[in-house]
């Protein structure tokens, strides 16, 4: 009996050595995009831009209210239109506010200007860090007679590191939106 529990003790001994335990590599995931071709957004709205063949627009509630769709990163662009009738600073005031109620989850706010006196085309571009619930927006005026806003969101908890790749993409399209956009005459 006893050799036989030495001869199972040996065995399991043997058995059980081999090479050692090699902690394995992280993995990063590789998310890409395919190179966007832009085509131009017809409407019958006071406003038209350029947007990537990668998203699908779809309409909001309102007029001239948009979904611009990327539905394989679980993202929306929602952009309205509204008119400008005397209440100008209160449209400013409003788009900002919801820039700043993001100010408690943000760990940063960017804020760039930009202006095409050229096209009457003027407005902020935020760019919001952190664990936000909208990583980009911005605001596009003529400071006379249009307003549109336009905010990012995904259908997601926001993890920034995780969706870093769909934002940076999404912001790049969303520049070449701001490039293109024109007032309809």
């Amino acid at each position: 009996m006893i050799k036989k529990v030495i001869f199972i003790f040996v065995s399991l001994l043997l058995i059980s050595c081999g090479k050692d335990p090699v902690p394995k590599p992280y993995g990063e995931l590789r998310l890409e995009y395919p190179a966007p071709k832009y085509q131009k957004f017809e409407n019958d709205c006071a406003y038209t831009f350029e947007f990537s063949d990668f998203a699908s627009i779809t309409p909001a509630k309102k007029p001239c209210w948009f979904y611009l769709n990327y539905p394989k990163m679980k993202a929306k662009v929602f952009v309205t239109y509204y008119p400008i009738q005397n209440d100008f600073a209160d449209h400013i005031r409003e788009a900002e506010k919801m820039v700043y109620e993001h100010t408690i989850k943000a760990s940063s706010i960017d804020t760039k200007s930009f202006q095409y006196p050229e096209k009457k085309v003027y407005g902020n571009f935020y760019e919001l860090k952190g664990q936000t619930a909208s990583n980009l927006q911005f605001y596009i005026t003529d400071s006379t007679k249009h307003f549109v806003t336009a905010y990012l969101y995904f259908n997601t908890r926001p993890k920034p590191d995780s969706l870093a790749p769909a934002v940076n993409y999404i912001k790049n399209d969303m520049k070449h939106l701001l490039d293109s956009f024109e007032w309809k005459k």
